[in-house]
């Protein structure tokens, strides 16, 4: 289930993220938000997170998922999570199929028991995020809290924020920096290619009318066997048929290398110098990748946050607190 690291390399980790997580945590959060309101509520996290993904392994890259998405699109405030409603008729989950909203409001319950009306939905999915990492990738790290919940979530802006698995290096390069991430976190995070699932119809592309040239034969010939030109696209694959679905790790660059990934998103990284030798150093390392991992994601979780009086703290995460 987790990553087997030595405790010198453990050390290591530990050592390098807080370096790294020191100079990009966002000035707006604090490491330890509810030491004083909510003291067991990163644990509550924790223990149903973990709950959650052994009993489902599949969650822990879903939780990942939901939290890059979330921040992606008018920053970390929950608003991915909202259901339908009056006032959000078109909220951004009906735009894309994702998984995993049962399993934050699980999460949501867990800790409302404890301390109600206190911990956002934001910093819940943040924390469920970074708990994933430790029980599918086998490390953790420090995640600040203090993030609000928004109160608008609106599927038209998802256009032109989120990354597409069809775009080019420089492309996504661009769409991270928008964000205010490097070309780094871009690499640093794309190792979350490593578990998970995805839809043949996001893989098609590469493989027909004629089999993507950067793609590894013997392994786009196994993708076509199960993604038919014919077919509907609706067939579930792991993210990386290589790779353990439900282990992060750093071997998703390796796979990079040999042309065994999915998406041109994938691909392209090698097609940069620049990228490509942060390709290299990932797979070459996997400690230090661990480390790039988990100051990309406080980086990421501090996108266009909501903090002090901005927005409100939700009772459930799929509604408002006004409900309409």
């Amino acid at each position: 289930m987790a990553m087997a690291t030595s405790k010198c390399q453990a050390f290591l980790l530990m050592a390098l993220a807080a370096a790294v997580l020191i100079s990009t945590a966002s000035g707006t959060l604090q490491y330890g938000f509810y030491s004083s309101s909510c003291p067991k509520a990163e644990e509550a996290v924790r223990n149903a997170t973990v709950k959650i993904i052994a009993a489902n392994p599949t969650m822990g890259a879903a939780l990942v998922r939901l939290f890059f998405h979330d921040c992606f699109v008018k920053g970390c405030d929950a608003s991915i999570l909202l259901d339908q409603s009056n006032s959000n008729p078109q909220p951004e989950k009906l735009a894309i199929p994702l998984r995993g909203y049962d399993a934050v409001n699980t999460i949501k319950s867990a800790v409302e028991s404890i301390c109600p009306g206190v911990v956002s939905c934001a910093d819940i999915l943040a924390y469920a995020a970074r708990d994933s990492a430790m029980v599918s990738g086998g490390f953790t790290f420090n995640m600040p809290g203090g993030r609000r919940d928004g109160i608008v979530s609106d599927l038209n802006n998802i256009f032109g924020n989120l990354p597409a698995p069809n775009m080019q290096v420089q492309q996504l390069v661009s769409s991270f920096a928008a964000k205010g991430l490097t070309a780094g976190d871009l690499v640093a995070l794309s190792g979350a290619h490593s578990f998970g699932e995805t839809h043949c119809s996001f893989v098609t592309p590469r493989l027909y009318p004629t089999l993507d040239t950067a793609m590894n034969t013997s392994f786009g010939v196994a993708l076509q066997n199960v993604c038919p030109q014919s077919g509907n696209g609706g067939t579930v694959l792991d993210n990386n048929m290589v790779t353990d679905p439900n282990k992060l790790s750093n071997q998703y660059y390796g796979n990079v290398i040999a042309g065994k990934v999915m998406f041109t998103s994938d691909q392209t990284l090698t097609s940069d110098a620049t990228t490509a030798k942060m390709v290299q150093d990932n797979a070459a390392n996997a400690v230090a990748w661990m480390a790039r991992f988990a100051g990309a994601m406080v980086k990421m979780g501090g996108i266009e946050v909501l903090t002090g009086t901005q927005g409100e703290i939700r009772k459930v995460c799929g509604a408002t607190n006004s409900g309409s």
